[in-house]
């Protein structure tokens, strides 16, 4: 059995000498999984870098094999983000996320798609100081891309859109000020900028990356912790707020 497609690396894991086991996640095949016979190489290794686009190979005499890889690399962002810690620190968490949360063989076109997106927003010079916020909005679709989309249209109370400034932990839906203002401590803040209604400032995207880790870590994650790398992004951009 053999396919190709489009994929981007979320990470690699030696095997014997020179193998390394790649997870990817694929545009028509989602996380896929696959030995890379000498990828752990100096000639090969560049190629399955976390955070690179390939053109990939996929070869195993059953369908429910581990497989080989073999495959191209398209374009490398990890490199280009060398200068900035903070910026390959989100590479890191994003495809960190995604090999730790998302079921193995099961589409999300969708999700490749915001990935690849993302990637490029952090690539680009243009983005400056804005792409923390671009960070946090892409935690959400991916929430909802594992079924637990947040409800930030109305208030769960009154169902008003206006002055949204919670989110309940346990259903995911907004409140406003008026309606939480006596549950305020037991609930999550809202941070404008995810309900264009403020700007994304440290705090704010600090209080955006509380609110998405929550859901990541109770829904994605089963109830475990989320991934290292992710936990070092909150804490970078967290001495940003201080």
């Amino acid at each position: 059995m053999e396919w190709r497609d489009d994929a981007i690396v979320l990470s690699g894991r030696r095997h014997g000498e020179s193998g390394l086991v790649v997870h990817a996640l694929t545009a028509e095949r989602g996380r896929h999984a696959g030995l890379a016979p000498g990828g752990a190489g100096r000639r090969r290794r560049p190629v399955w870098e976390p955070g690179n686009r390939v053109r990939c190979r996929w070869r195993g005499r059953l369908s429910g094999q581990l497989g080989t890889f073999s495959g191209e690399a398209v374009h490398a962002h990890a490199p280009a983000l060398f200068g900035d810690a903070g910026r390959l620190a989100a590479l890191s968490a994003a495809c960190a996320l995604c090999d730790a949360l998302l079921p193995e063989r099961e589409p999300h076109p969708a999700l490749f798609r915001a990935l690849g997106a993302l990637l490029d927003a952090l690539e680009a010079p243009e983005s400056g100081g804005a792409w923390p916020a671009v960070y946090v909005r892409w935690e959400v679709g991916l929430l909802a891309e594992l079924g637990f989309a947040l409800d930030l249209e109305r208030c769960a109370a009154t169902g008003g859109r206006g002055d949204l400034r919670w989110v309940s932990p346990r259903t995911g839906r907004a409140v406003s000020r008026a309606a939480g203002a006596a549950y305020a401590r037991r609930l999550l803040p809202l941070p404008g900028f995810l309900v264009g209604a403020g700007a994304a400032d440290a705090e704010a995207v600090r209080a955006g990356l509380r609110l998405t880790g929550h859901f990541l870590s109770r829904h994605g994650a089963a109830g475990g912790p989320l991934p290292p790398a992710r936990d070092r992004l909150a804490a970078r951009l967290a001495r940003r707020a201080d």
